[in-house]
């Protein structure tokens, strides 16, 4: 079996990182440097102190992953990867390489449902399209062999077995030539450096969403102002994704509990969304520009406005905001 291809730092990834504190930088850039030397140790501990400085850092957690992969930690990088999906849901590349830890300690139904995820979130994502395929086609390997175990003359599944293997012992593993049949236990891919770039197969653009996808994105904005307006804190904050980026990078919870007071503190509240402009970029987030008027019995403003939007469960929830 060929070996799962793990993940670059993607452009959801490099989003994220515009958040970073500069120490944290810092230390991404020093770990990211002592990484590709081959320093691996050193490089754990400064990325260590990139997190300590922005523990929402996604961009340093995932080369945390790359990082104990690489030493052989198997375990350990399963539980970054993990934390990882709970708290960014939206991303793709922490699916895929808990798929390619999964499949080199033989847990290929868990491969299959991380890179499905991957998949879901991101549908014009080729590596987990290819990885997928390979991690069926070692279910079906093992299947097959099972068929002959209980029944050696099972001429189909003796074919189908060899046509997989074949299949295999030709294929190519970037910069490791041609995998020969008896790797096929050796699932785990060598690992790239996150911000290496995939010169051999770069993902193909993703289509550019049509007049309902826009007017979906539009509802779920009037949605959100409906809700504030009315001041349903519940239905507010049920308009945020699971992986919002808190502005300040404080904890979820205390951003939550803050909102909830700003929320039910005034008597009235009147939010309007004027002259919306929606856009998407290349990872099929939509982008919306718009005036945002706030009113309430206490005070009256008015400033330009940016949502990102994520679509998550066929709901689009806002990823990111800022007031420009």
């Amino acid at each position: 079996m060929s070996r799962l291809q793990s993940a670059t730092l993607g452009a959801a990834l490099l989003a994220l990182a515009l958040q970073c504190a500069p120490a944290a930088a810092d230390n991404y850039d020093d770990a990211s440097r002592l990484f590709k030397q081959g320093n691996h140790s050193a490089a754990l501990e400064k990325i260590e102190g990139a997190i300590t400085a922005n523990p929402r850092d996604a961009r340093a957690r995932f080369l945390k992953g790359v990082i104990l992969t690489e030493q052989s930690k198997p375990n350990d990088a399963i539980k970054v990867f993990t934390a990882l999906t709970d708290d960014y849901p939206e991303l793709p590349e922490p699916y895929n390489n808990l798929a390619v830890l999964y499949a080199s300690q033989g847990q290929y139904d868990k491969a299959r449902k991380s890179l499905e995820m991957a998949i879901r979130t991101h549908p014009s994502y080729a590596i987990a399209h290819e990885n997928l395929g390979d991690v069926y086609a070692k279910m079906a390997s093992e299947a097959y062999d099972k068929a002959l175990q209980l029944d050696r003359g099972n001429a189909a599944a003796q074919t189908k077995l060899a046509m997989i293997k074949d299949l295999f012992s030709s294929s190519v593993v970037p910069g490791k030539g041609r995998t020969p049949a008896g790797a096929s236990e050796s699932a785990v891919a060598a690992v790239v450096t996150p911000d290496a770039k995939d010169k051999k197969q770069p993902p193909p653009k993703p289509a550019v969403p049509g007049k309902a996808e826009t007017e979906a994105v539009l509802a779920a904005v009037n949605g959100w102002a409906k809700a504030w307006s009315a001041k349903d804190a519940d239905a507010y904050l049920a308009h945020y994704a699971p992986g919002f980026q808190v502005p300040g990078g404080e904890p979820r919870a205390a951003w939550e509990a803050m909102r909830r007071d700003r929320i039910t503190k005034p008597k009235s509240i009147e939010v309007t969304v004027g002259s919306p402009k929606v856009s998407f970029d290349a990872n099929g987030q939509a982008v919306v520009s718009f005036r945002q008027g706030y009113k309430s019995d206490t005070l009256n403003t008015s400033g330009a406005k940016t949502l990102v939007l994520t679509k998550n469960n066929d709901r689009w929830l806002i990823f990111q905001e800022r007031m420009n």
